[in-house]
């Protein structure tokens, strides 16, 4: 229940960054165009915005599956070589993941320290930047949940996302819904009799 209000969470937070990145943007365009006037922080708004969008996704890909990977010479190892190999990346990810966290708390401190602000926003400096140790900190909390995943023998590593195979299931998908309405557009009865047989018991 707890992992699946986080779920909720998460894509409701990645949905309103959406939502007020394009909305900043289209109020922007329009008070540009159209009144001749705009608003001086809504560049510096929209770029914080879409970096806590990209840190945020971050680990959500991570935990979704959604990150690219080139795969081709592991998927030809046998299955506990691949795990292995598959354990030895997500380490080094997270090893990655350590040192740009352990630099992102004191970029975030040094900022907090020297009090500077936003360029156009009336903010410290140090408040936009926040989510740049959170995003990490989270992204090191999902791959160190894929490294335990498996340890157990539960996963073979990061998964990743499959644009070649979700790109030919679509158009298969989209020539075998074409194909049906062909044949009921021009053998409609049939279509009709195939139908009635389904319904029947």
């Amino acid at each position: 229940m707890l992992i699946r209000i986080a779920h909720h969470l998460e894509e409701g937070f990645i949905a309103l960054l959406l939502a007020l990145m394009t909305l900043i943007t289209f109020s922007q365009v329009v008070a540009r165009y159209v009144f001749g006037t705009g608003f001086g922080w809504a560049l510096e708004l929209t770029t914080y915005l879409f970096a806590w969008l990209v840190l945020f996704g971050v680990s959500y890909g991570i935990k979704v599956g959604a990150h690219i990977g080139i795969d081709v010479v592991v998927r030809q190892l046998p299955h506990a070589l691949r795990r292995a190999v598959g354990l030895l990346a997500v380490l080094c990810c997270c090893a990655y993941c350590i040192i740009l966290l352990v630099g992102a708390v004191g970029y975030v401190h040094k900022l907090y320290s020297i009090g500077i602000e936003a360029q156009d926003l009336p903010i410290p400096r140090w408040i936009p930047f926040i989510m740049l140790p959170i995003g990490l900190a989270l992204a090191l909390l999902r791959l160190l949940q894929v490294t335990w995943y498996t340890v157990l023998g539960q996963q073979e590593g990061l998964r990743l996302a499959d644009e070649a195979r979700e790109a030919i299931e679509a158009v298969e998908g989209i020539e075998v819904v074409e194909a049906v309405e062909t044949f009921e557009a021009l053998h409609p009865t049939a279509a009709a009799q195939a139908a009635h047989k389904e319904k029947a018991p």
